[in-house]
């Protein structure tokens, strides 16, 4: 279950770098570069809170208490890096929901980390029912 630290690390990480990367597109514009590098901001937004919401997710399932099947923790830290990291590409690339690749990206993020949370979400409702 420690690979869900070393997903929340990711994230965490990631999220800095997001706040640093948007703190320095709107406080200090580089011509030439700030509007043709970042050219999504609200999308970046988007990233950095995703990035937060799944490093508590990883944090919160692994101080739950509860066992967890090593896969299903893998699909979850995979899978909450690799979706918002969808919207970072997205606020650098214009045609980014054009392009198949980024298509295919998505797609495999979002089953990754589907499978990973119905996973979790199913052993967290057998513990909830175990108790009563």
């Amino acid at each position: 279950m420690s690979v869900l630290l070393l997903g929340a690390a990711a994230c965490i990480l990631a999220l800095i770098l997001s706040a640093w990367l948007m703190t320095f597109a709107r406080w200090f514009p580089i011509e030439g570069v700030d509007g043709k590098f970042l050219v999504d901001y609200k999308t970046m937004i988007r990233a950095h809170v995703d990035y937060a919401l799944m490093a508590l997710f990883n944090l919160g399932f692994y101080g739950i208490g509860i066992d967890l099947p090593i896969v299903a923790c893998w699909c979850v830290a995979i899978g909450g890096f690799a979706n918002p990291t969808v919207f970072t590409i997205a606020a650098f690339d214009t045609d980014f929901w054009r392009k198949a690749h980024w298509r295919v990206y998505t797609a495999a993020s979002f089953v990754v980390s589907t499978i990973g949370f119905l996973w979790v979400g199913y052993v967290l409702a057998q513990a909830g029912l175990a108790a009563l």
